[in-house]
């Protein structure tokens, strides 16, 4: 379990609250509206209204004390900025700030901020990915070149065994998993028979993948 600073719980900053309360971490949520402060409050473990932009202000919250500071504010960027750096000024052991443009990305990490979130950009990547191809149902980009896939069995696989199709030779690609009705399977054999319906989880090069599986 982590303890969480969250300032900003707009639309995009609700949704990480919740998820971090589903997951069991504590969050400290402020937001400088008393409306979406009383919203939030069900979902973390306390909530403030202030503004983050007052060094008093965000001092008394004990900024040393949390593991990782999301700063969320989307509609005004100048408050960012000076969030993330009044942040890192008292001793913020991790800053992660939102921002919409590369512009923005670059005067974060220069006020402080230790990474950057693109919250517009990643979901858009991730639809053209998905979307634009018969065969993928999600991903995980690891690096510039690398990532895993969610895909369905292509149908020159189906009733062939993972031996049969040798994917890690041919492609340089490797099954992690598969999925069965929802349920996951990590402990394959070379002899495990593709069958129409099951869900794959590839591991490789972009390009690679990108080639093979039709992206």
């Amino acid at each position: 379990m982590k303890s969480f600073l969250l300032i900003g719980v707009g639309r995009f900053g609700t949704h990480v609250a919740m998820e971090l309360n589903r997951l069991g971490h504590q969050v400290l949520a402020v937001d400088h509206r008393e409306d979406r402060v009383n919203e939030i409050l069900p979902f973390v473990t306390n909530a403030q209204i202030g503004d983050s932009t007052n060094t008093n202000f965000l001092g008394s919250l004990g900024i040393k004390n949390f593991d990782i500071c999301i700063v969320a504010i989307g509609n005004d960027f100048q408050s960012s900025l000076e969030t993330t750096s009044n942040l890192k000024e008292l001793g913020a052991a991790k800053v992660v700030s939102r921002a919409a443009r590369d512009v923005q990305a670059k005067f974060l990490i220069r006020n402080g901020a230790d990474e950057v979130l693109y919250p517009e950009k990643q979901i858009a990547k991730w639809a053209a990915k998905k979307y634009g191809s018969d065969h993928i149902l999600d991903y995980i980009e690891l690096d510039e070149s690398n990532a895993i896939f969610e895909v369905s069995v292509p149908k020159n696989w189906v009733g062939k065994s993972i031996a049969q199709i040798d994917i890690r030779k041919k492609y340089n690609v490797s099954i992690m998993a598969i999925k069965i009705d929802g349920r996951m399977r990590v402990a394959l054999q070379p002899d495990t028979i593709l069958t129409e319906g099951m869900i794959l989880l590839v591991l490789g090069e972009y390009n690679v993948l990108q080639k093979r599986f039709r992206i």
